[in-house]
């Protein structure tokens, strides 16, 4: 029997690598002689660069960057087998994992250490480059990264303007003639499975503001900062990135990529099926398992097991999604691909227990779903 496991991460506990691993090993107990592909499916966010040369092979490179303090801090680039790309997450150097609760203020924290990452996949050699912005402890538009590719943003008096979301309202001038000439020849491809614009009640201050530590005032100044910050890229540099959808990602960082590199932005989860050829191995596949931290009407938009269910859909695959935990809505699931979905608590817990025991709860879980298949096949 050939089984796929596609899953997501569980946010803040495991890895989608680990989430993988977890199931594997449970469907192993219940079934030795099953043969396994595992194809973590992070989209974007942390764990993008490890699931992606796993899938494809390839190596993982450490490379120095700053955290979104500008604090040093040792990171890493994927370099892909082929040498077709070089695959970067934001998360590995402005993440707002990197910081202390106490630390998120989107007023100052930058973008600078991606923008790093991106330079060090440049100098290597690297035309294409793919790009995670998922986990953003920003709000800057990119300025950050912007700066280090050697771009210089200057207030009216033409003094340099200083980094953060707080500053990008200062920002009179834009030159660009310092930009690395590497640049120029890159083709940059943004995992992005957000569709908020810059701007407004739907923007990435007033959305994704409150979790980086913004105050309802600093989210007031962050989304006019913005503002000002992409009228100034009209006109300086001839990009409107305002209203365009995903422009809003990572506190504008979708947006910035957009007017200060060559890049497209696409769904997470596309570039992750095809540079891993998930679709041909769920093809292959007697049962697909897949999972996120949590399952329910969201889920249908886009996330992963939503994605996985899809393509099994076109050959009558049957699914299995596990999640950390069910919420409301996760029923109309069923109707889109997901054959049954199931939570892994097996007794009321914290919190701090559930995520604390994650894997062990995916393994007995995944074991007990594979140990019923098994007899339904009989």
């Amino acid at each position: 029997m050939n089984i796929v496991i596609a899953p997501d991460s569980f946010k803040e506990c495991l890895s989608a690598r680990e989430v993988a691993v977890a199931i594997a090993e449970g469907i192993k107990e219940a079934c030795p002689q099953c043969s396994i592909v595992r194809i973590p499916v992070a989209d974007g966010g942390e764990g993008t660069v490890e699931s992606m040369v796993e899938a494809a092979g390839g190596q993982i490179v450490e490379v120095e960057s700053e955290d979104a303090l500008r604090r040093p801090i040792r990171s890493f680039i994927g370099l892909l087998n082929d040498n077709s790309a070089a695959v970067i997450e934001m998360a590995a150097a402005s993440g707002i994992g990197l910081i202390h609760s106490s630390e998120r203020n989107p007023l100052i924290t930058s973008t600078y250490g991606t923008g790093l990452l991106i330079r060090h996949a440049l100098e290597k050699g690297f035309k294409r480059i793919i790009i995670g912005i998922g986990g953003s402890a920003t709000n800057d538009g990119g300025m950050g990264m912007a700066v280090a590719l050697g771009y210089r943003f200057l207030d009216s008096n033409g003094r340099e303007v200083g980094h953060g979301g707080g500053n990008l309202k200062y920002v009179s001038v834009i030159d660009n003639s310092e930009v690395i000439p590497l640049l120029g020849d890159a083709e940059i491809t943004v995992a992005c499975d957000v569709t908020n614009v810059l701007c407004g009640p739907q923007g990435a201050s007033a959305v994704f503001g409150p979790q980086k530590g913004a105050t309802p005032g600093m989210i007031e100044e962050l989304d006019a900062g913005l503002k000002h910050f992409a009228g100034s890229v009209r006109d300086k540099l001839g990009k409107n990135i305002l209203d365009v959808p995903g422009a809003g990602a990572a506190g504008g960082l979708g947006g910035g990529l957009l007017a200060f590199t060559p890049s497209v932005l696409k769904p997470g989860f596309e570039i992750v099926k095809n540079i891993t050829k998930l679709e041909q191995h769920i093809k292959e596949a007697d049962l697909v398992f897949t999972g996120e931290g949590k399952i329910d009407f969201q889920t249908q938009f886009g996330k992963t097991p939503y994605g996985v269910a899809q393509i099994a859909s076109k050959y009558g695959k049957p699914v299995i999604a596990l999640a950390g935990s069910i919420g409301p809505g996760a029923e109309v699931l069923l109707d889109k691909g997901i054959t049954a979905y199931f939570g892994i608590a097996d007794k009321p817990m914290s919190p701090e227990e559930s995520v604390k025991s994650a894997g062990r709860l995916l393994q007995n879980t995944a074991q007990q779903v594979m140990r019923v298949f098994l007899k339904s096949k009989k």
